[in-house]
């Protein structure tokens, strides 16, 4: 079954740090560009970061330039989201997507995973 599955969010006080995980099965995540994103209700989903295939490029919203990273973890078939100096803001569900063709600057989605609540607050 092709499919992308996040897990690490959680509820984390204000200035601390969650790593999300973006893990593939049935295909080969290093050949994709991966996208995060996340969304509250109510609101416009935004795009978080994005790491090309291989690694090559990655790019990151203002709003957390600085405080996330992405990278790949090529033989768990993961790609993870560092999340560092967490604010309230950054409460959202985030998800993570696919995309074989495309990049950074052209997306092009082809999975989707089903999303993780990150909850930061005192």
């Amino acid at each position: 079954q092709l499919q992308l599955v996040e897990s690490g969010g959680g509820l984390v006080q204000p200035g601390g740090s969650l790593r999300l995980s973006c893990t593939a099965s049935g295909f080969i995540l290093d050949y994709y560009v991966i996208y995060w994103f996340r969304q509250v209700p109510g609101k416009e989903r935004e795009r978080v970061s994005c790491l090309s295939s291989s690694s090559i490029n990655t790019d990151y919203a203002d709003s957390v330039k600085g405080r996330f990273t992405i990278s790949r973890d090529n033989p768990r078939n993961t790609v993870y989201l560092q999340m560092n100096s967490l604010k309230p803001e950054d409460s959202a569900v985030y998800y993570c997507a696919a995309g074989h063709l495309g990049s950074c600057a052209y997306p092009e989605y082809d999975y989707w995973g089903q999303g993780t609540q990150v909850i930061v607050a005192s």
